[in-house]
């Protein structure tokens, strides 16, 4: 079985965010950079597989060389080889635009993402990837196994879940509790290094969307501790202050 795992390289969610050239562009200094967290739980999910069925794992990452630290990282985890696409990622369908691309010259049984990053959580990849390839997409997907040519699954839903099969190939965007993370040990780092790490150029996108300006949220404001016995004082405030009641 040929896994592709597409995986995002966002900021720590730690990061101290600001912007730059009249909030249009992220100031990327001093800023940790991760492995999505949603995309470590598809990287686990398809290495548990691997160890089940055989077959090989692929790391897809549209991004640029700063990438490559998270890229060998997931090398380290259980990947085989890996592909990153040298550009910047500017919206969803520019990125399932370069994953489709890839995809369709190798012929993967299994798509892995994460259900959406933690930058600019969109979480449209997957299905923009199902469709421009013509194959079924499903997200977010908290269960995954995998019977002969069928795929047995279950997703969150509205209070409570949805227990599915489809036959593959398929695209899925992952979530918790579908496995565990897997940290690399020493002897993955070392072998990580002599995986291959292909970089392609990107495929031609037409702009679909334009960007204005980022902003930031507003300040939180300061804690008011009101004493248990103040019952009326909280509820006044929540009514005067918070407007919430």
């Amino acid at each position: 079985m040929k896994i592709l795992v597409c995986i995002t390289n966002v900021p720590d969610t730690t990061a101290k965010i600001s912007f730059t050239d009249n909030n249009t562009k992220l100031n990327k200094a001093g800023v940790q950079y991760i492995i999505g967290p949603y995309d470590d739980y598809a990287l686990a999910r398809a290495v548990e597989l691997k160890e089940q069925q055989g077959g090989s794992i692929t790391v897809l990452n549209v991004g640029e060389a700063e990438s490559d630290p998270q890229i060998r990282k997931a090398l380290a985890i259980g990947a085989d080889d890996a592909v990153r696409v040298n550009a910047e990622p500017t919206d969803s369908y520019f990125t399932a635009t370069q994953i489709a691309a890839i995809a369709k010259e190798g012929g993967y049984d299994l798509i892995l993402m994460g259900r959406e990053s933690i930058d600019f959580n969109s979480g449209v990849v997957h299905g923009l990837v199902g469709e421009m390839l013509g194959i079924p997409s499903f997200s977010p997907v908290m269960k995954l196994d995998i019977e002969g040519s069928t795929a047995k699954f279950a997703r969150e839903i509205e209070g409570g879940k949805e227990f599915l099969e489809a036959p593959l190939p398929l695209v899925l965007g992952c979530q918790e509790p579908i496995a565990e993370w897997k940290i690399p040990n020493m002897r993955g780092i070392m072998t990580a290094r002599t995986k291959p790490l292909k970089v392609v150029e990107p495929v031609a996108v037409g702009d679909m969307a334009t960007l204005d300006q980022y902003t930031l949220p507003a300040p939180k404001g300061a804690c008011k501790m009101i004493p248990a016995d103040q019952a009326e004082t909280l509820i006044s405030l929540l009514k005067t202050e918070a407007k919430v009641l």
